[in-house]
């Protein structure tokens, strides 16, 4: 992720001293993955019940072609929405993907998202776990560092707009106005372990 062009810069040549982590807005992303995902059919696609529930969930114009995107033709879609066939393990995979795929797209568009991580203005609380240092040498240990939590509001609108169109870029713009409110410190949470999210 490029990101910001002064953002990735303030730890230097991140990872020389064995600091480990990644970009901040890449935790960012993984974590709003992490909402998503949670957020939907909890029985695996290898079970009766996990793959119905998908398979009914993708019956519809957009679910169908969800599965095309995946790979799978239109014969081999209408024969398991007819309960003729079962799928293999690489179409169940493919079935697993297209699901997620479009849940998170209804998710996005019908503005759940959005919605849930405002929480009517008063925003989310966002731990932030800074990078891990336990194999850095001493002399190059930043002790100052530690995990910071605070409450995140006004940018959801804008980020989810940015996760949807995998607009990295901007995603780093935005973690950059997420560490500005850490006062003097921000520059050490460019980079981070991971970030958690209280949604």
């Amino acid at each position: 992720m490029a990101g910001s062009p002064e953002l990735w810069a303030r730890w230097g040549d991140f990872g020389k001293f064995e600091t480990r982590g990644m970009k901040g807005g890449e935790a960012l992303i993984l974590e709003l993955n992490r909402i998503v995902y949670s957020s939907g059919i909890s029985s695996p696609v290898t079970s009766k019940r996990g793959l119905s529930a998908r398979l009914r969930y993708l019956d519809s114009a957009a679910g169908r072609q969800a599965l095309k995107d995946q790979g799978v033709s239109a014969r081999t879609i209408r024969s398991w929405m007819r309960g003729r066939s079962k799928p293999s393990k690489a179409n169940l995979q493919r079935i697993d993907s297209a699901y997620w795929a479009r849940r998170r797209e209804n998710l996005i568009r019908s503005g759940w998202l959005k919605r849930h991580l405002d929480n009517d203005g008063r925003g989310r609380r966002m731990e932030i776990y800074p990078v891990d240092q336990s194999h850095v040498p001493e002399q190059r240990f930043r002790s100052n560092v530690s995990q910071r939590t605070l409450t995140v509001r006004y940018i959801w609108g804008d980020l989810v707009d940015a996760y949807a169109d995998q607009n990295e870029d901007l995603v780093d713009e935005i973690w950059d106005d997420v560490i500005s409110d850490l006062d003097s410190d921000y520059n050490a949470y460019s980079y981070v372990s991971s970030v958690g999210i209280g949604a």
